[in-house]
């Protein structure tokens, strides 16, 4: 009886809506945008990752998601949606399963675009860079021994599940069969026509950033001005931060992916968002081989020369840290945006066809 009260439920829900699954057709779905975060209200203060969509992509009409972290919201004369999934793995993989299992919403051909911001390692690029994943790793499925406690001779405590040291059993790995979620493999050729599409976008910058990234002597890339790029996603619930840290991402990054991965960014969510898309693909609501991932720097990975780890963090988390934040919300809209407006403008094509680099 349960079963056909929630069923009851769910009718009743989508009835009072307006949007009735009976009655009304779906509606087509272009493009979706994931966010992750709102820092206050939704327009009208300073913005986080879903501002400056709603307000620019006049994301105007709302659907209620009471069984998500927030509302929808769409553009219905472009065919543009606007999701937050809420920080953490737990909201985000909740949220995309969610929307993908909404009877409102016709997404078997929509393409999906994770916009938001991360940490940058410091050898591979600056604060304000907005990077297009190539592979997405997951860094919390693993054993962990206390560092008090390991041996000697291991380099870390945190190693691969279903291994008895760091680092074992890596002939093995296959990236293209990652039965726990351990690593993705995002459309290569769908990510080299988004980067090709956008390399020239002019980047923000501040004279605060510039003054960040001048610390981080020895680091070239660091010193850079912002840049579009390719790079892997080290995806981990704990915010992690510190050179030693740094060392294991790339590690993990090099493991999982055979070598072909180059870790490059460190956020949240994308591993949840990912294995979301995964099962909605098997049920055939979604097609995972439209979805990209933009990421955009908002602070390093690693503390400067003189600092260590911990006042790092705590000089990032107060005052004037995070010098790149609005930069980079910025950025993963500039950048965002003129593949959204592509696929919107060429519709007709691009709904069977998938673009590719030209």
């Amino acid at each position: 009886m349960r079963y056909f009260a929630n069923a009851i439920l769910a009718l009743s829900f989508f009835a009072s809506s307006g949007h009735c699954a009976e009655t009304t057709p779906p509606i087509e779905i272009k493009a979706v945008v994931v966010a992750m975060f709102e820092i206050g209200e939704d327009e009208g203060d300073k913005a986080g990752e879903f501002q400056l969509w709603k307000k620019n992509q006049n994301l105007s009409t709302r659907y209620a998601l009471p069984h998500g972290h927030h509302d929808i919201f769409v553009n219905e004369d472009t065919g543009v949606m606007g999701i937050v999934t809420g920080m953490g793995i737990a909201r985000a993989s909740a949220a995309i399963m969610a929307l993908g299992l909404d009877p409102r919403f016709d997404l078997t051909h929509a393409y999906w675009l994770v916009a938001g911001i991360a940490g940058m390692d410091p050898a591979d690029g600056t604060i304000g860079s907005a990077v297009w994943t190539d592979y997405v790793v997951d860094g919390d499925l693993a054993h962990q021994i206390d560092a008090r406690e390991i041996p000697s001779d291991w380099k870390t405590g945190y190693f691969p599940l279903f291994t008895h040291s760091p680092y074992a059993n890596a002939a093995s790995v296959n990236p293209e069969k990652a039965p726990n979620g351990e690593v993705y493999i995002l459309n290569a050729s769908l990510r080299d026509w988004a980067y090709n599409l956008t390399k020239d976008t002019a980047l923000p910058n501040t004279p605060a950033m510039d003054k960040l990234r001048a610390t981080y002597t020895g680091y070239p890339k660091a010193l850079a001005a912002p840049t579009i790029m390719t790079g892997s996603h080290l995806s981990a619930s704990t915010f992690w931060h510190g050179a030693l840290l740094n060392d294991w991402a790339n590690d993990w990054v090099n493991y999982w992916t055979k070598s072909k991965g180059n870790f490059v960014t460190s956020g949240m969510e994308d591993s949840a968002t990912l294995q979301a898309l995964t099962y909605l693909d098997n049920a055939k609501l979604v097609d995972k081989d439209r979805v990209l991932i933009l990421r955009t720097a908002s602070n390093f990975t690693m503390q400067p020369a003189g600092l260590t780890a911990a006042k790092n963090l705590e000089l990032e988390s107060s005052g004037e840290g995070y010098a790149a934040l609005q930069s980079a919300v910025e950025a993963a809209y500039a950048v965002g945006s003129v593949v959204i407006e592509e696929i919107t403008t060429n519709w007709d094509t691009v709904k069977t066809d998938i673009p590719v680099k030209q």
